[in-house]
């Protein structure tokens, strides 16, 4: 049985390390690098959206084209290609007319079989919904985090090092032992 004001078997959650930090500093630090982490997540979301809208304006940009080309070149296109074919061919005028109306159509709808793969490119870039993901997988790791469990130190082993280094410092004052 112990003495009253023994202490011996008594243990607290003392680290001994000088390079440990405070539960403040701790959760001061996670706090920043969550927030880092937020922002580089936002950051990450903005850069895949703005490559999905640049492909998207591309794709946009070649459906406009493949109108532009269709209306406004199909009246000179149309005659040049009309007189040229009846110069080569002598057939009928209406049908050479016909015959260029077709060349002029075929290549709006490859400016326009351009248009829809950059447009289906852009689709399957899911950029947002990646880094949603990446959020969601982030914050699933956060919340099973739990504490590190800091070793026991007895407060006797404690109390004797503070006694240890006071000899060593000169000072002979004895170490107070609690008796809580």
């Amino acid at each position: 049985m112990s003495e009253p004001g023994s202490t011996a078997g008594t243990t607290v959650g003392v680290d001994v390390g000088a390079t440990d930090r405070s539960l403040g500093q701790l959760v001061a630090s996670a706090t920043a690098e969550m927030s880092a982490l937020v922002h580089d997540e936002i950051a990450l979301a903005k850069a895949q959206l703005r490559q999905d809208v640049k492909r998207g304006a591309t794709g946009g940009g070649a459906f406009a084209a493949a109108g532009a080309v269709l209306l406004f070149s199909l009246p000179m296109l149309s005659f040049a290609l009309a007189y040229g074919f009846r110069t080569w061919t002598h057939w009928n005028m209406a049908l050479c007319f016909l015959l260029s109306f077709g060349v002029n159509v075929l290549v709006a709808g490859l400016l326009a079989l351009i248009g829809t793969v950059f447009v289906k490119k852009a689709k399957k870039g899911k950029g947002p919904q990646k880094v949603a993901a990446s959020v969601k997988e982030t914050t699933a790791v956060l919340q099973g985090v739990k504490p590190h469990p800091r070793p026991a130190v007895e407060l006797d082993k404690v109390l004797d090092q503070a006694a240890i280094e006071a000899a060593v410092n000169g000072e002979s004052s004895a170490v107070a032992r609690s008796s809580a």
